[in-house]
């Protein structure tokens, strides 16, 4: 991109009968909020409601609805209105009895009502009448009356610090504190019908989070996610989810993030959990005694954890004040805890909390999401791979000569010894040593005339080098089944072609699957096939596991021990009698490189010598690798299968539009390795792309209309005015030309105003002369 700061655009949507062209791209020029941007909104003045935390906050329509919490002296029960387009506060209108005073509470929307759940009450001043509740309250926006509901039969125990959602017409209420112990049960009640509520408690199954409380909950992807939280002893940073329908349980394993790549957030509680599209974003909360401000979000779709970094001018100062002589108005939130935070629309907002020394904050944040549809580079790849289409090499394996079939240009770019082996069996095909065109199933050859590399590695059986081959494609390795102790030996077969083939990052997911999955059942069928394959690490992890004092009379009253090798069973008696001093490297861990660094550097050189199909772009060659394209591209796939010119070159243009040279590189960059970043006039050019050449989703668009909206300046004007005539893209013409008009003495200056081709000078001239005559007209009226 031209410019640091990106920023949020309107969704994306393909209007497929005009994808030939950029003609009828709508393109709206701002103002736009910056992407990742913390703004520091007017905290709630004391006249209209304390500053407070361990309150509620909920969204509806375009206002904040801010309930009870304390005071720090008092509990609260007031109701506060932010309206979030005129950014005011005010008292909300209620008639009726509102709940008592509390904190620790939940509250939800469901319909044009608020709904409001137990917490605990009583005067925290005096210390009297203190108790937690399991009353249940509505609120209706439209009227402001308060009203509980009476319910009939069971109802779950009075709590507080509990999680609470809306899903299928039902609140879903789970753990939280009764005020002796924490729980972990679940319960749920029908919000459509008041009359015949009544409350359920869920049977659950799968792996229940521990009992715990003060930890947020969030739906996405018709799942409830669960984070961290006060779990006493217990207290993890694990990530659960809950399916709806079954009523199960899942932890999300992070064992598949490489050391190295970013963790999940420390374990915590206070602190809140929303979501927004395909994410959860998580913020604040007390992490072992400290209080961070980092911004975390989870990716549900690829189960990856990062910190976002906020934009730039979220240090900006409100008010333009002078940040270097008042830090307290800097835009990004400090670290906090029992604050309270809800989504409206792409942004999220906080509100509130126990910040430093204890203090109650009426402070408001707003944080802009960014909403891009996800980078399908490794599912791309991982398809390429399960399908197996246009393979054109054969790996025969072991001494039972097992094959598996694969492509020349996803191993070459990602493994130098698998590279090497290739090379050499490419010259002894060369030189005649190997026989004819082997058939290949399913049709799958690259042509008729090309035969099928083959490639003879005895050290590698046929099971493991699939899953080595699953990574080089993917970047990942299936997490092996829980308490499946072959599944584990599998890995450390993997394990050990990765030390051989020199994968680094392989080597680092596959110690960490290891030593993710030994535990009582399996830890010497581990440690015995670790000692016979001489992988040392994994042998010393699965040692020291069996001499812990909580496991080892567990493992020798075993009969797995009984038949353990006999120098194995005295390596574990003398480890027991006198552990090893602990020895610690400051080295750092090669974690190897990604599948987009490696294939980054195969389009910029490193895999010429493997080029099997030539682009022409207005006539000039540009080599390419055609599984690569035929992985990305459902347009380049169909042709590939069926009308696979006999010369092996393909002329390029996107609709009846040939892109410049320039904008071709930025659409291969994004076919090989997800590359966005581009000058706004390729985007221009690449606008109908992701159609027109079928990719997965329209990612590459949603860019490339931010791009254009957001960073058309002075500098660049003219190169998108040549891009935007060129592909007859007439609103953005129109803008370019109005920024010219606007600016011309400045753009006057530029050294390519004088290579424009003369129509162009020319319709820069006719505006020119109308936006005068215009001003002059203004004028002449004025004077008269």
């Amino acid at each position: 991109m031209t410019c640091k700061s990106t920023k949020v655009a309107p969704s994306v949507d393909f209007d497929h009968s005009c994808s030939d062209s950029v003609e009828y791209l709508t393109l709206n020029f701002g103002p736009f909020e910056t992407v990742h941007r913390w703004r520091r909104l007017p905290p709630c003045d004391e006249f209209v409601g304390a500053r407070r935390s361990k309150h509620t906050v909920v969204a509806y329509r375009d206002a904040i609805y801010v309930f009870g919490g304390d005071n720090g002296k008092n509990m609260l029960n007031d109701l506060l209105r932010f309206d979030v387009k005129d950014c005011s506060w005010c008292r909300a209108f209620t008639t009726g009895t509102p709940p008592a005073p509390r904190y620790h509470h939940s509250a939800v929307v469901y319909g044009s009502s608020m709904f409001v759940f137990g917490g605990y009450t009583g005067d925290i001043y005096s210390n009297s009448n203190l108790k937690n509740k399991n009353d249940l309250f509505e609120y209706k926006f439209a009227t402001g009356q308060w009203t509980e509901w009476k319910v009939d039969g069971s109802l779950p125990v009075a709590r507080s610090a509990h999680g609470a959602t809306v899903y299928s017409d039902k609140l879903w209420i789970f753990a939280g504190y009764d005020g002796n112990a924490r729980l972990n049960d679940m319960w749920t009640i029908s919000l459509q019908d008041r009359e015949h509520a009544c409350w359920e408690e869920i049977d659950q199954s799968g792996e229940i989070p521990p009992s715990c409380c003060n930890f947020p909950v969030a739906v996405c992807r018709d799942k409830m996610f669960v984070f961290s939280g006060q779990s006493g002893a217990k207290i993890t940073n694990n990530l659960f989810q809950f399916e709806f329908k079954g009523h199960m349980w899942t932890r999300i394993p992070t064992e598949h993030l490489l050391r190295g790549s970013p963790p999940p957030p420390q374990r915590r509680y206070g602190h809140t959990m929303v979501a927004f599209d395909r994410h959860l974003y998580v913020f604040g909360g007390a992490a072992d005694n400290t209080l961070p401000n980092e911004l975390h979000c989870y990716d549900v779709d690829s189960q990856t954890w990062e910190v976002i970094q906020p934009s730039l001018d979220s240090e900006v100062c409100c008010g333009g004040a002078n940040p270097s002589t008042d830090s307290s108005i800097l835009e990004m939130p400090s670290g906090r805890l029992f604050h309270a935070a809800a989504v409206i629309q792409d942004a999220m907002y906080i509100f509130g909390g126990t910040v430093d020394n204890n203090v109650r904050s009426g402070e408001m944040y707003r944080f802009q999401f960014s909403c891009y549809p996800k980078c399908t580079l490794h599912e791309d790849y991982g398809r390429l791979w399960e399908n197996r289409q246009f393979c054109d090499v054969e790996f025969i394996l072991g001494e039972r000569e097992e094959r598996v079939l694969g492509h020349i240009a996803i191993v070459t770019a990602r493994c130098q010894w698998l590279r090497k082996k290739i090379l050499q069996a490419r010259d002894r095909q060369r030189q005649g040593a190997t026989g004819g065109p082997r058939d290949i199933p399913g049709g799958s050859r690259p042509s008729s005339t090309q035969p099928l590399l083959e490639v003879s590695i005895r050290e590698a059986e046929a099971q493991p080098f699939e899953v080595l081959m699953q990574f080089l494609y993917t970047d990942k390795i299936q997490y092996p089944r829980r308490g499946h102790v072959q599944d584990v030996l599998l890995i450390m077969d993997v394990y050990k072609l990765a030390l051989s083939f020199k994968l680094s990052r392989l080597e680092q997911l596959c110690v960490q699957y290891i030593e993710a999955s030994v535990d009582l059942q399996n830890v010497l069928s581990v440690c015995e096939n670790a000692n016979k394959l001489q992988l040392d690490q994994l042998k010393e992890h699965c040692l020291n596991f069996v001499v812990k004092e909580s496991h080892f009379n567990q493992v020798i009253m075993t009969k797995e021990f009984e038949h353990l090798s006999t120098p194995l069973i005295v390596e574990i008696v003398r480890r027991k009698q006198q552990p090893p001093p602990r020895l610690y490297s400051d080295l750092p861990v090669d974690i190897g490189t990604s599948l987009v660094q490696d294939m980054k550097a195969y389009l910029e050189g490193g895999g010429l010598e493997f080029c099997d199909i030539i682009l022409l772009l207005d006539g000039h060659p540009r080599p390419a690798h055609k599984a690569i394209l035929a992985a990305r591209s459902s347009y380049f796939e169909a042709m590939f299968r069926s009308f696979m010119p006999e010369d092996g070159q393909v002329n390029i243009s996107i609709g009846e539009m040939v892109p410049s040279k320039q904008a071709f590189e930025s659409m291969l960059r994004y076919i090989y390795y997800g590359d966005v970043n581009m000058p706004p006039e390729d985007s221009l050019y690449l606008f109908a792309a992701p159609y027109y050449y079928g990719f997965s989703n329209n990612r590459l668009q949603a860019y490339c209309k931010q791009n254009l909206e957001m960073n058309v300046t002075v500098e660049n004007v003219l190169q998108i005015l040549e891009a935007a005539d060129k592909t007859q893209a007439l609103d953005m013409k129109k803008h370019c030309l109005h920024i010219i008009v606007h600016q011309f003495i400045k753009v006057s200056k530029l050294p390519n105003l004088r290579s424009l081709s003369q129509l162009l000078l020319l319709d820069i001239i006719e505006s020119l002369a109308t936006h005068i005559s215009d001003k002059q007209c203004a004028e002449m009226g004025s004077d008269i």
